[in-house]
């Protein structure tokens, strides 16, 4: 396909979005089955297109005056590619498979792209319900963070170090470009291409051997915030596919014991063939028999720690789900706080005296974050708070003196695009005194 014809393709994706608010992925691949003759490369480039305009749907429709799938794809060239309007008139000439050509309104618009008038909403591409919201997670730098989360995101990967070390992970990767990230101490990032495309990490003998999860950074970080040791024992209670138990294993070098759980049974399938391929020996998958069942009741009053990856709107991993971000609804966020609570609450009767509860959202709302921590506190007034300092403390060299991480309210950290150059990622740590 030339650059025009997937131009032309991205334009009809986006159009069967929108017409039946559907998820991006479902489009995308109904659309290279309809299309069989599309290779690999170009149902990437497309899908490349497709995310971009989504990233930017709100500011590319604001410089082009409507909200239409060709223009929101056009007005993204300019501002997520840094395509000038004369690069976009030589893609769109009408030839074969190529957009139509350019009206004079779009070519004026398109070569003096202006945002100096948008709201907060335009400018920082987020639906404008969250305003509020996210004002008061980020206050006056709220369009700049927004604007983070709506750039690409890189690829990073967790060294495995229950097989290998990064210094030796690295050379065996050299020809995909890898370099250590900024902050996470067995972290390798891997940058996109100017297609949006990265490297296929999965097929590669290093993934398959075991040596490397992906993983964003932020991700890594948090799961070493939360303070595991060798020998613990230990609940992951929202394991789903396993990555964090993944890295809670290795942070303790195979001893003691992870317990890991989720209420949907369906979501940590995964999980136990990612645990033999990483040479994981101390997790044990407790998987729930039914609605009601409660895999974990032997275990109460008797953990050190427990990790809650709680569900949440998942407004942290915008670069990564751009699609998500216009179709999230103010039910769905009342939902996801109804359900942290009652996790939360689950992870209270397993703590033992003295033990620790992780809490990690990868969400950047203060309601989901440091909202839950004070209503839980008030629902459990025997435990109480870790000051975000010793969760600095623990944080890699890079980030330890970073007091503008710590969240609104001082009950957390808060990551972000802008901050840390990661995903969105909330962590609180809950103490049981009594």
């Amino acid at each position: 396909m030339t650059p025009s014809a997937r131009l032309s393709a991205a334009i009809e994706v986006l159009a069967d979005i929108e017409a039946r608010r559907r998820p991006a992925p479902d489009a995308l691949k109904d659309w290279g089955l309809a299309h069989r003759f599309a290779g690999s490369k170009d149902r990437a480039a497309i899908a490349s297109l497709v995310y971009d305009a989504l990233r930017r749907r709100a500011s590319a429709a604001h410089i082009m005056g409507e909200g239409s799938p060709r223009a929101v794809l056009l007005g993204s060239l300019v501002l997520a590619r840094g395509l000038d309007a004369a690069a976009i008139a030589a893609l769109c000439t009408g030839e074969r498979f190529a957009p139509e050509p350019l009206s004079a309104d779009e070519a004026r618009r398109l070569a003096d792209p202006d945002l100096s008038d948008a709201p907060a909403a335009i400018a920082g591409d987020f639906p404008d319900w969250l305003a509020e919201d996210l004002s008061a997670a980020f206050g006056d730098r709220l369009v700049e963070e927004m604007q983070a989360l709506a750039a690409r995101a890189p690829i990073d990967i967790r060294t495995n170090t229950l097989k290998t070390e990064r210094a030796r992970l690295q050379p065996l990767l050299a020809h995909l470009n890898p370099e250590p990230t900024p902050h996470a101490p067995t972290g390798l990032r891997f940058s996109a291409g100017e297609d949006g495309r990265g490297p296929t990490l999965q097929v590669t003998p290093e993934f398959l051997k075991g040596l490397f999860e992906i993983q964003d950074e932020g991700s890594q970080v948090v799961a070493a915030l939360v303070g595991v040791a060798p020998g613990m024992q230990v609940v992951d209670l929202c394991a789903g596919g396993g990555g964090k138990t993944l890295e809670l294993a290795a942070l303790m070098d195979n001893s003691g014991q992870v317990f890991a759980t989720d209420a949907d049974a369906r979501r940590l399938a995964p999980i136990h063939e990612r645990l033999t391929r990483a040479g994981v020996r101390n997790v044990q998958v407790r998987t729930p028999k039914g609605r009601g069942d409660e895999p974990l009741a032997d275990l109460a009053g008797k953990i050190d720690l427990v990790l809650v990856d709680a569900p949440c709107t998942g407004i942290g991993t915008w670069r990564r789900n751009p699609d998500t971000k216009w179709r999230v609804r103010p039910g769905a966020l009342d939902e996801r706080m109804k359900e942290q609570d009652l996790v939360l609450d689950r992870a209270a009767k397993l703590v033992k005296k003295g033990g620790r509860i992780g809490y990690i959202t990868c969400s950047v709302l203060p309601r989901e974050n440091d909202a839950r921590v004070a209503a839980f506190l008030e629902r459990h007034p025997g435990f109480a708070s870790v000051d975000p300092g010793e969760l600095l403390a623990l944080a890699p060299d890079t980030l330890s003196e970073r007091d503008d991480l710590v969240s609104p309210a001082g009950f957390g950290l808060q990551l972000s695009p802008l901050r840390t150059g990661t995903d969105g990622f909330y962590c609180a740590v809950l103490e049981r005194s009594r």
